[in-house]
């Protein structure tokens, strides 16, 4: 036993090392993700300054044609209102000062952006907007003395309020560019209403300022309404980013146990030989000794050893036939070999087998069979096995003077069920998953009854899933328990009938209803 736990714990540590090599990529990539994001989002106020800047930037391109037109538009109007082209050599430095605009956008749009690059971009559009907000100055500065009244100042004002509006919408993301952007338009009309005195003048000035004052304050709350989704969404993105680096952790650790699992089940499976040789040859020479085949024992001693000896060699030689064939199922190398054969006979045969134990017991055994069951295909050794480890476990937890039923016939499918019935103490419905997993025993099963290995029900399992059939355990405490192996409709045979003015012969077998 030691032998077998060494051998089999240094091939699960081979698969082990093995998958090293193997290492899921995505996991890596998804843990770099995520450290970079983490590390990049952890720094106080300015977290999202990189988002935000190629937000503005994309806003920027993708708006580029509002401003120019807005300007050929407001030259155009001027230029009819008061007659004078002065207006048409500001609307092509405008023009120019926003192309340079453009092009900065443009340029930053292809970057790979760092820390210290966007710190040094945000300025140089800042400083852009600037300049362009110069050319708003300049055309603060325009008068047309021709056009008499104060049909021009409302000019300049609806066109300044317009302008600003556009900048505050087109610059959410990046909000100090409008007081950048029209800072020096406030001073320009400042100054000469300062110059002027006229209350005009003034009235534009505060207009203007406070229209300002407004759209700024719009747009900051934007800004931050902006960077809290931002927040949100990084939060998503570091949470999935998580779970995409916990599930890949967990599939790669569940391919590692059941490949360390399989490596178990087929070392196993390949011990068969190298495990029954040895013990074969302690049952035969024990039992020819407990026989006294060769002769008599003298000491009356050896021959009660040489019989505990047998006894113990065949307990042990059952543990492992049951360790071997759920190995062999669990590596899939558990052939079926499959015939027609009756449920009936089977169990009947199965029945005779356990009568003897179940009358040392004073157990009566029910037998309830629907008559003239057609034959099933399926393998004659494994049905055996289902029959006889399900009445045993029967017999087995049946006390004194009870009672086992078994019932033979068909399911509502058309299969065909084998259904044994014990008056036994039952088991408790929390311990049936227990029961039915590999090596797995309920209280009642180690308090009261003799020792196993827990694989009978976890063999009858994979034998009727072998056969394509069903387990079912039905159980109560303090009032017994009823397994139901079933096996489907497609392995009923039936029988065909011989056809009208033909010979009568034996009638043939269709594979499969």
């Amino acid at each position: 036993m030691a032998m077998s736990s060494g051998v089999s714990t240094s091939t699960d540590k081979i698969i082990v090392d093995r998958s090293r090599a193997h290492r899921n990529k995505a996991v890596s990539k998804a843990v770099r993700a995520m450290r970079e994001r983490l590390q990049s989002s952890g720094k106080g106020p300015l977290v999202f300054d990189r988002e935000t800047l190629v937000l503005h930037i994309s806003t920027m391109l993708q708006g580029a044609m509002i401003m120019p037109v807005f300007i050929v538009v407001v030259a155009a109007i001027g230029i009819y209102i008061s007659g004078d082209a002065r207006l048409f050599p500001w609307a092509i430095l405008t023009l120019a000062t926003h192309s340079i605009n453009l092009l900065l956008a443009k340029r930053a749009a292809r970057l790979d952006w760092t820390v210290e690059r966007t710190e040094k971009w945000r300025l140089r559009l800042l400083a852009a907007q600037v300049l362009f907000g110069c050319c708003w100055a300049v055309f603060t500065l325009s008068d047309c003395t021709a056009c008499g009244g104060q049909g021009f100042y409302f000019y300049k004002g609806a066109v300044l309020l317009v302008a600003i509006s556009i900048t505050a919408m087109a610059n959410i993301m990046l909000r100090q560019a409008l007081l950048f952007a029209f800072l020096p338009a406030i001073a320009a009309l400042a100054a000469g209403a300062a110059i002027s005195g006229n209350a005009l003048d003034a009235g534009l000035t505060g207009l203007c300022a406070t229209a300002l004052a407004l759209f700024y304050y719009i747009s900051d709350r934007l800004h931050r309404s902006n960077l809290t989704l931002m927040s949100y969404q990084s939060e998503k993105d570091d949470l999935i980013a998580e779970l995409e680096v916990a599930k890949s952790m967990s599939d790669e650790a569940r391919r590692r146990a059941e490949e360390a699992n399989l490596a178990k089940s087929r070392f196993l499976a390949s011990m068969s030989h190298e495990l029954r040789t040895p013990l074969n040859a302690i049952l035969g020479f024990s039992e020819v000794m407990s026989g006294e085949v060769l002769g008599p024992l003298q000491n009356p001693t050896y021959r009660e050893y040489a019989g505990d000896i047998h006894r113990s060699g065949q307990h042990l030689l059952n543990l492992i036939n049951e360790i071997l064939d759920l190995s062999r199922i669990e590596a899939g190398r558990y052939e079926l070999s499959e015939e027609a054969l009756s449920l009936l006979d089977i169990a009947e045969d199965c029945i005779g087998m356990v009568q003897l134990r179940a009358r040392a017991k004073n157990i009566s055994i029910q037998q309830q069979f629907e008559p003239n069951l057609p034959q099933v295909w399926a393998d004659e050794k494994s049905m055996r096995q289902v029959l006889l480890n399900l009445l045993s476990n029967a017999v087995k937890f049946t006390s004194q003077g009870g009672t086992v039923t078994v019932k033979v016939g068909w399911t509502a499918g058309g299969g065909q069920y084998v259904a044994i019935k014990d008056n036994g103490p039952g088991i408790a419905e929390e311990e049936i998953p227990v029961v039915l997993s590999a090596f797995g025993q309920g209280s009642i099963a180690i308090k009261s009854a003799e020792q196993g290995t827990g694989l009978g029900l976890p063999i009858v399992q994979a034998i009727l899933a072998k056969h394509d059939g069903q387990f079912i355990l039905k159980s109560k405490l303090r009032e017994g328990t009823e397994v139901i192996a079933i096996l489907p409709a497609t392995r009923v045979l039936q029988s065909l009938a011989p056809v009208a003015g033909t010979p009568a012969v034996e009638p043939r077998r269709r594979s499969f209803a």
